[in-house]
């Protein structure tokens, strides 16, 4: 019985854990896109190419990979989480509809499906326990 109520009171002190993994991996992803979005130019320019002028291309390259770089630092750190979620929804859901619109790829799809799901949860539940948000709010 003792061990039970140990094991009980191990889960409801560290109920918080999965979530900040799923919050750190979740940026970490983001993140690794970032970095992908920069070193794949000839997929980006054919998938891009509807866009029409090279300055709106490059000005849109940069800005998501400057978001999902910066924004996927910011959500592993929990800093500003919901705010960094709210700046990847635009680009996370333009993924999701340039699956229909473009070339149809399986694994893209399911990758921005995911991150739709983790982002809205994201913005609803905050940054967590451990988090740079957390900590601030605490020391106040």
């Amino acid at each position: 019985m003792a061990t039970i109520r140990e094991l009980n009171k191990w889960a409801n002190t560290h109920t918080y854990y999965p979530i900040d993994i799923l919050r750190i991996g979740y940026g970490v992803f983001l993140f690794l896109k970032g970095v992908e979005f920069i070193t794949e130019h000839r997929y980006l320019h054919d998938i891009l190419s509807i866009m029409g002028n090279f300055a709106s291309e490059m000005l849109l390259i940069h800005y998501v990979a400057l978001a999902h770089m910066v924004g996927g630092i910011m959500i592993i750190i929990g800093f500003l989480t919901r705010w960094s979620v709210g700046v990847q929804m635009p680009i996370i859901l333009c993924a999701f509809l340039l699956n229909f619109i473009h070339q149809f790829n399986y694994s893209e799809f399911i990758q921005s499906s995911i991150a739709i799901v983790l982002g809205i949860t994201f913005l609803l539940y905050g940054s967590g326990k451990h988090s740079a948000d957390y900590y601030l709010k605490m020391e106040q």
